[in-house]
Protein backbone atom coordinates (compact mmCIF):
# COMPACT_ATOMS: atom_id res chain seq x y z
CA UNK A 1 0.00 0.00 0.00
CA UNK A 2 1.17 3.53 -0.50
CA UNK A 3 0.13 7.01 1.04
CA UNK A 4 0.83 9.77 -1.29
CA UNK A 5 1.67 12.85 -0.14
CA UNK A 6 0.81 16.24 -2.38
CA UNK A 7 2.13 19.44 -0.18
CA UNK A 8 3.91 22.18 -0.41
CA UNK A 9 6.84 22.90 2.34
CA UNK A 10 5.64 26.66 2.87
CA UNK A 11 2.22 25.55 3.40
CA UNK A 12 1.04 26.17 7.08
CA UNK A 13 -1.54 23.06 6.49
CA UNK A 14 0.87 20.76 5.35
CA UNK A 15 2.69 22.00 8.69
CA UNK A 16 -0.20 21.27 10.52
CA UNK A 17 -0.29 17.61 9.20
CA UNK A 18 3.32 17.03 10.06
CA UNK A 19 2.43 14.52 12.25
CA UNK A 20 0.56 12.72 10.16
CA UNK A 21 3.24 11.76 7.94
CA UNK A 22 5.63 11.02 10.49
CA UNK A 23 3.13 8.38 12.04
CA UNK A 24 2.36 6.95 8.17
CA UNK A 25 6.60 6.87 8.00
CA UNK A 26 6.26 4.23 11.00
CA UNK A 27 3.52 2.43 9.65
CA UNK A 28 4.76 -1.39 8.65
CA UNK A 29 3.57 -2.43 5.13
CA UNK A 30 3.04 1.53 4.02
CA UNK A 31 5.51 3.03 1.30
CA UNK A 32 4.83 7.20 1.52
CA UNK A 33 5.95 8.80 -1.54
CA UNK A 34 6.20 12.36 -1.32
CA UNK A 35 4.96 15.12 -4.02
CA UNK A 36 5.95 18.67 -3.76
CA UNK A 37 3.20 20.89 -5.72
CA UNK A 38 5.26 24.15 -6.10
CA UNK A 39 2.90 26.55 -4.40
CA UNK A 40 4.77 29.66 -4.14
CA UNK A 41 7.07 29.44 -7.33
CA UNK A 42 7.13 31.16 -10.66
CA UNK A 43 4.51 34.15 -10.49
CA UNK A 44 3.15 32.64 -7.12
CA UNK A 45 6.55 33.72 -5.00
CA UNK A 46 5.77 36.47 -2.50
CA UNK A 47 7.97 39.02 -0.82
CA UNK A 48 6.96 39.29 3.02
CA UNK A 49 4.80 42.14 3.83
CA UNK A 50 2.94 43.44 6.36
CA UNK A 51 -0.75 41.94 4.45
CA UNK A 52 1.11 38.52 3.84
CA UNK A 53 1.54 38.55 7.54
CA UNK A 54 -1.87 39.68 8.35
CA UNK A 55 -3.13 36.65 5.58
CA UNK A 56 -1.07 33.84 6.91
CA UNK A 57 -1.49 34.79 11.16
CA UNK A 58 -4.69 33.55 11.88
CA UNK A 59 -4.06 30.50 9.89
CA UNK A 60 -1.38 29.88 11.60
CA UNK A 61 -2.80 30.24 15.41
CA UNK A 62 -5.74 28.24 14.20
CA UNK A 63 -3.63 25.47 13.29
CA UNK A 64 -2.13 25.85 16.21
CA UNK A 65 -5.02 25.72 18.41
CA UNK A 66 -5.86 22.42 16.83
CA UNK A 67 -3.07 20.60 16.26
CA UNK A 68 -0.49 21.86 19.25
CA UNK A 69 1.83 22.37 16.42
CA UNK A 70 4.33 24.70 17.53
CA UNK A 71 5.29 28.82 15.67
CA UNK A 72 8.37 29.78 17.08
CA UNK A 73 8.97 33.60 18.23
CA UNK A 74 11.56 33.92 15.14
CA UNK A 75 8.96 32.99 12.85
CA UNK A 76 5.63 35.43 14.20
CA UNK A 77 7.73 38.35 15.44
CA UNK A 78 10.94 37.66 12.94
CA UNK A 79 10.50 36.17 9.89
CA UNK A 80 6.83 37.59 9.39
CA UNK A 81 8.49 40.89 9.79
CA UNK A 82 11.24 40.37 7.65
CA UNK A 83 10.38 42.70 4.66
CA UNK A 84 13.61 41.08 2.46
CA UNK A 85 12.76 37.40 2.53
CA UNK A 86 10.85 35.98 -0.41
CA UNK A 87 8.67 33.49 -0.08
CA UNK A 88 9.55 30.85 -3.04
CA UNK A 89 8.86 27.26 -2.80
CA UNK A 90 11.14 26.09 -5.64
CA UNK A 91 14.89 26.22 -3.65
CA UNK A 92 13.58 24.10 -0.78
CA UNK A 93 11.38 21.52 -3.24
CA UNK A 94 14.75 20.96 -4.50
CA UNK A 95 16.68 20.56 -1.46
CA UNK A 96 14.21 17.77 -0.61
CA UNK A 97 14.62 16.07 -3.80
CA UNK A 98 18.34 16.29 -3.29
CA UNK A 99 18.09 14.47 -0.23
CA UNK A 100 15.90 12.03 -1.63
CA UNK A 101 18.14 11.57 -4.24
CA UNK A 102 21.50 11.19 -1.87
CA UNK A 103 20.16 9.07 0.35
CA UNK A 104 16.49 8.28 0.53
CA UNK A 105 16.04 11.62 3.14
CA UNK A 106 13.73 13.61 1.29
CA UNK A 107 11.09 13.34 4.18
CA UNK A 108 13.79 13.99 6.77
CA UNK A 109 14.43 17.43 4.54
CA UNK A 110 10.72 18.53 4.16
CA UNK A 111 10.49 18.24 8.25
CA UNK A 112 13.46 20.14 9.21
CA UNK A 113 12.77 22.84 6.85
CA UNK A 114 9.33 23.01 8.27
CA UNK A 115 11.05 23.15 11.51
CA UNK A 116 13.52 25.75 10.45
CA UNK A 117 10.30 27.93 8.76
CA UNK A 118 7.87 27.95 11.33
CA UNK A 119 9.62 27.42 14.82
CA UNK A 120 13.06 28.85 14.09
CA UNK A 121 12.09 31.97 11.49
CA UNK A 122 14.55 31.20 8.78
CA UNK A 123 14.68 32.02 5.27
CA UNK A 124 14.51 28.18 4.01
CA UNK A 125 14.34 29.46 -0.28
CA UNK A 126 18.64 30.53 1.25
CA UNK A 127 20.67 27.94 -0.85
CA UNK A 128 22.96 28.54 2.52
CA UNK A 129 20.12 28.07 4.76
CA UNK A 130 19.58 24.85 3.03
CA UNK A 131 22.93 23.67 3.22
CA UNK A 132 22.59 23.97 7.10
CA UNK A 133 19.78 22.26 7.12
CA UNK A 134 20.93 19.21 4.99
CA UNK A 135 24.17 18.87 7.70
CA UNK A 136 21.84 18.75 10.61
CA UNK A 137 19.96 15.86 9.35
CA UNK A 138 23.53 14.68 8.86
CA UNK A 139 24.50 14.59 5.04
CA UNK A 140 28.00 15.29 3.68
CA UNK A 141 27.64 19.38 2.46
CA UNK A 142 29.90 18.94 -0.47
CA UNK A 143 27.46 16.15 -1.38
CA UNK A 144 24.68 17.85 -0.85
CA UNK A 145 25.47 21.01 -3.10
CA UNK A 146 26.71 18.63 -6.03
CA UNK A 147 22.79 17.14 -5.82
CA UNK A 148 21.03 20.26 -5.13
CA UNK A 149 22.73 21.31 -8.46
CA UNK A 150 21.76 18.38 -10.27
CA UNK A 151 18.03 18.36 -9.40
CA UNK A 152 17.64 22.40 -9.43
CA UNK A 153 15.97 23.99 -12.05
CA UNK A 154 14.23 21.79 -14.86
CA UNK A 155 14.50 18.84 -13.11
CA UNK A 156 12.71 20.34 -10.16
CA UNK A 157 9.99 21.63 -12.33
CA UNK A 158 9.15 19.18 -13.80
CA UNK A 159 8.82 17.63 -10.45
CA UNK A 160 6.14 20.16 -9.77
CA UNK A 161 4.29 19.86 -12.57
CA UNK A 162 3.88 15.90 -12.33
CA UNK A 163 3.05 16.44 -8.64
CA UNK A 164 0.20 19.02 -9.79
CA UNK A 165 -0.76 16.63 -12.24
CA UNK A 166 -1.36 14.06 -9.90
CA UNK A 167 -3.14 16.54 -7.70
CA UNK A 168 -5.49 17.01 -10.48
CA UNK A 169 -6.06 13.34 -11.51
CA UNK A 170 -7.09 12.46 -8.13
CA UNK A 171 -9.37 15.57 -7.43
CA UNK A 172 -7.47 17.14 -4.49
CA UNK A 173 -7.99 20.73 -3.60
CA UNK A 174 -5.24 22.43 -2.67
CA UNK A 175 -2.34 21.27 0.34
CA UNK A 176 -1.69 18.99 2.13
CA UNK A 177 -3.72 15.99 -0.07
CA UNK A 178 -3.09 12.48 0.70
CA UNK A 179 -3.85 9.52 -1.62
CA UNK A 180 -4.28 5.86 -0.39
CA UNK A 181 -3.13 3.38 -3.73
CA UNK A 182 -3.62 -0.26 -3.30
CA UNK A 183 -4.06 -1.91 -6.09
CA UNK A 184 -5.21 -0.26 -8.84
CA UNK A 185 -7.19 1.63 -6.78
CA UNK A 186 -6.53 5.22 -5.32
CA UNK A 187 -8.55 7.03 -2.68
CA UNK A 188 -8.43 10.86 -1.89
CA UNK A 189 -8.48 10.68 2.24
CA UNK A 190 -10.08 13.68 4.08
CA UNK A 191 -7.70 14.01 6.27
CA UNK A 192 -9.22 16.95 8.75
CA UNK A 193 -10.66 14.80 11.18
CA UNK A 194 -7.51 13.29 11.83
CA UNK A 195 -5.04 17.08 12.16
CA UNK A 196 -4.72 16.93 15.47
CA UNK A 197 -5.17 13.16 16.41
CA UNK A 198 -2.05 10.73 15.47
CA UNK A 199 -3.08 8.17 17.14
CA UNK A 200 -6.17 7.59 16.01
CA UNK A 201 -4.75 8.50 12.29
CA UNK A 202 -2.28 5.62 13.04
CA UNK A 203 -4.95 3.05 13.72
CA UNK A 204 -6.48 3.90 11.00
CA UNK A 205 -3.82 3.08 8.99
CA UNK A 206 -3.01 0.22 10.59
CA UNK A 207 -6.16 -1.20 9.78
CA UNK A 208 -6.09 -0.49 6.35
CA UNK A 209 -2.86 -2.16 5.45
CA UNK A 210 -3.79 -5.02 7.81
CA UNK A 211 -7.39 -5.13 5.64
CA UNK A 212 -5.42 -4.55 1.89
CA UNK A 213 -2.96 -7.91 3.49
CA UNK A 214 -5.63 -10.11 3.65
Amino acid sequence: MILHYIFDPLCGWCYAAAPLVEVARSIPGLEVRFHAGGMMTGSNRRPITPEWRAHVMPHDLRIAKLTGQVFGDAYLDGLLNDLGAVMDSEPPTTAILAAEALGGRGLDMLARLQRAHYIEGRRIADPAVLTDMAVDIGMNPQAFTAFFGNVSGEATRYHISASRNLLEQVGGKGFPTFVLEYGRQRETLSIGSWLGQPDTWREYLLERVETAQD
